[in-house]
């Protein structure tokens, strides 16, 4: 088998690919995946310089994928056409991960829904309180954004969440809410409430499987750390 010729492409950059190619690409670091992506650099800043440059401006990847067109193409090397490129990228991997969580696969995979999780609640700058409603065998019914606002006993209403578990013919239940300062610890009125909704929900035999809280880079779980 004939081994991979990239030097032609990357010069001393080539090194990204071929790493990706015989040790996958987990093993990669940001810069080197985003470098691959943009494949070439522009007159003085080579491909690996520019992807740096991106994520340094922008404070990493996900910065960098929620940037307006405006914001991105101020970086000389990047114009119209890599800004559609990683915007095409940013929804191509929305929509895998809705995908893998479409109703008819069971809900088995926790990273895949912390995955699923973040590319639906991160990019709030409030906080949103969510639920996922899931049929008798863990399968996703829906996603479902329902209170926006500082989560307490004030703004998530039991009555609520109950009413649209029955109207979805849920077995089963996920709560999610995002902390826009990043940090995933659990408040004292996150673990109140999840109390009282779980108390509710069991009144009318639908069980709480877990309430994930979505920051910055992590997600936490309730039923993880023994909080349910």
């Amino acid at each position: 088998m004939h081994s991979v010729k990239t030097e032609s492409i990357w010069g001393h950059a080539e090194k990204p690919r071929e790493k990706l190619l015989n040790r996958g690409a987990a093993s990669l670091s940001d810069i080197e995946l985003l470098a691959i992506f943009l494949r070439t650099g522009v007159k003085g800043k080579s491909v690996m310089v520019l992807a740096a440059e991106l994520l340094s401006s922008f404070n990493g990847i996900r910065g960098m994928l929620e940037a307006d067109y405006e914001s991105l193409t101020r970086i000389s090397g990047i114009g119209l056409a890599k800004f559609v490129q990683l915007k095409a990228a940013l929804e191509l991997t929305e929509r895998f991960l809705e995908s893998s969580m479409q109703r008819g696969d069971a809900i088995s995979d926790p990273g895949v829904t912390r995955s699923y999780l973040k590319s639906k609640l991160r990019a709030y700058e409030r906080e949103v309180f969510a639920c996922m409603y899931l049929d008798n065998q863990h399968r996703l019914i829906l996603f479902e954004e329902l209170f926006f606002g500082t989560i307490d006993g004030a703004s998530v209403h039991p009555r609520e969440v109950v009413k649209r578990a029955l109207e979805n013919n849920a077995a089963a239940v996920i709560f999610a809410h995002n902390h826009p300062s990043g940090r995933v610890e659990p408040s004292q009125a996150d673990q109140r409430i999840t109390e009282r909704l779980k108390s509710a929900l069991a009144l009318v035999d639908i069980r709480v499987l877990d309430h994930m809280i979505v920051g910055d880079s992590e997600v936490l779980s309730f039923a993880e750390r023994g909080l349910l």
